[in-house]
């Protein structure tokens, strides 16, 4: 079973649909071909943690063992956690814009996210693979099926493979090939992905599978047949490369990232392609990315290199226009004109200086609303439109319709990641003056650390304990996790100073999905 969706209570709808269909399923596998949650998510709506095989067999003992293999491509878990764990509540509340959560579904409200009508809200879960497919592993013979790999890190995702199955002439193109143009930068924040590479991806997909095809299938997209498949792949490489090569062109002549992305038009041709239009990712947003993965956000203004918070700038800047009220009926007057993207620049000024000044959230929010209006992307339109209704009624994360999993992800996390969590979590500047060591041995996954957190900073030794550690911690994984959760752990062993496990979790933050995006 390739990719099994984002919540299990989808993934046990489809398997019932084709068990009523087909008879019952005897899953020998299950494969992720990347590291986003839409495709890992619904794992456990189809099989259990019970039937899955064990992680410490090599690949040839776990096919034998009679149990459910979990296969994904290399640095999958790595990627899945970072996304969903450690950015996890950024990106979560980043995603309810980009998603357009709370809006109502309609012509004046949320129409599609562009790669699909809308988003799972039910439960994501996670079951880390027993293996990571790498280069050693082309291919594999899972019960009989023959399966022919293709990594291509640093594309859709930055851990992504795709799949030949030589019995159906079939090529399973994961998300790298869809029915629109895709996101270099996706609006809800993660990693700048490489056109380049994804470009070439693809073009190795042609040279390496392309004659032996008869189907190319992908994620969030119908099938494409026959003749059309080698036009399907050359045309999405063509679109990266172009959106590459270009925002290169002119990044080298001195332009900014906003001005190559006001810059970029595609060829006359390719624009009319429909499976490379911007119902997604555009191409604005996309040259910014290729600019921040070369260049970084920094546009060698000096003016630039360290600019007053946007409320401290709005509140200066407001002071020099004189009368807030001048200014607004100047804005009007644009916004009749139609010039509703500098009328939403100027009344986010007024907004970030004064936050409870309705009329100029009111006519930023009109403003927002009609780009939203004129969006072809998805992504933009839930964008634009929540902006507007936050503006209009306040913060709305409370009524957000999300998928809920966070802590099914952090149940697979490895004691390393665990530690990391920890460090992320704390707040370094209050917990400057309080140094620990500690020697912490994982009994379960027989792992082994030194732990010392100096000036606030959390430093972790993986394979030592050392003899100075002020205390010794013995415990299991999930003890570890409870512990950082603030649960009890049951019997955690502590020997030495027994406050030191205490004072290492004593300065972690609480992380909400609730905090402002559109006001201060």
């Amino acid at each position: 079973m390739f990719d099994v969706l984002m919540c299990k209570e989808n993934m046990k709808a489809a398997k019932e649909l084709m068990e009523n269909r087909f008879g019952p399923l005897d899953i020998k596998a299950v494969l992720y071909s990347h590291s986003h949650v839409d495709h890992f998510g619904g794992v456990e709506g189809v099989i259990t943690r019970e039937q899955v095989a064990d992680a410490k067999l090599s690949l040839k003992k776990q096919l034998a063992s009679g149990k459910t293999l979990v296969l994904a491509p290399a640095g999958f878990l790595k990627h899945a956690i970072s996304e969903n764990v450690y950015a996890g509540i950024a990106m979560a509340r980043r995603a309810q814009f980009q998603y357009g959560t709370v809006l109502d579904k309609g012509e004046k409200g949320a129409l599609s996210v562009g790669i699909g009508m809308g988003q799972s809200t039910g439960t994501v879960t996670l079951i880390a693979p027993t293996y990571e497919i790498g280069e050693d592993v082309p291919k594999l013979t899972i019960d009989g099926l023959e399966i022919e790999f293709q990594l291509t890190p640093g594309t859709e995702a930055p851990a992504e493979m795709n799949a030949y199955f030589p019995k159906y002439r079939a090529l399973w193109m994961a998300e790298n090939c869809t029915g629109t143009l895709h996101n270099l930068y996706t609006l809800r924040g993660a990693e700048v992905r490489d056109a380049n590479d994804w470009a070439k991806y693809i073009i190795e997909a042609d040279q390496r599978f392309c004659d032996k095809t008869d189907v190319v299938f992908q994620s969030h997209n119908w099938p494409h047949w026959g003749e059309e498949i080698h036009d399907y792949l050359l045309n999405t490489a063509a679109i990266y490369k172009f959106i590459h090569d270009q925002t290169l062109h002119y990044m080298n002549q001195g332009y900014t990232s906003t001005e190559v992305a006001a810059m970029l038009t595609l060829p006359e041709k390719l624009e009319k392609v429909w499976y490379t239009r911007p119902y997604y990712g555009t191409l604005a947003h996309n040259a910014k990315a290729v600019y921040q993965k070369y260049l970084g956000w920094y546009d060698a203004n000096p003016v630039n290199l360290n600019p007053l918070p946007p409320s401290d700038t709005a509140k200066k800047l407001v002071e020099y226009l004189g009368s807030t009220d001048a200014v607004l009926r100047k804005a009007r007057k644009d916004f009749e004109k139609g010039d509703y993207q500098w009328v939403a620049q100027i009344t986010k000024e007024l907004v970030f200086a004064d936050p409870s000044n309705q009329k100029a959230r009111n006519l930023c929010a009109d403003a927002l609303e009609q780009l939203g209006y004129q969006a072809e992307s998805g992504a933009w339109r839930n964008a634009y439109l929540m902006g507007a209704a936050e503006l209009r009624k306040g913060n709305l994360s409370g009524l957000a319709r999300t998928a809920n999993g966070l802590g099914s992800a952090m149940k697979e996390m490895t004691v390393d990641m665990l530690l990391d969590y920890i460090s992320i979590l704390t707040d370094a500047n209050a917990a400057q003056n309080d140094d620990v060591t500690l020697n912490l041995i994982v009994t379960d996954v027989n792992e082994k650390f030194y732990v010392t957190r100096k000036n606030g900073i959390l430093l972790s030794y993986s394979g030592e304990n050392r003899p100075d550690a002020q205390a010794t911690v013995t415990c299991k994984r999930l003890q570890l996790l409870a512990l950082m959760q603030g649960q009890q752990a049951g019997q955690v062993q502590v020997s030495g100073d027994a406050t030191v496990l205490k004072r290492l979790l004593a300065y972690a933050s609480k992380f909400e999905k609730t905090f402002n995006v559109i006001e201060p």
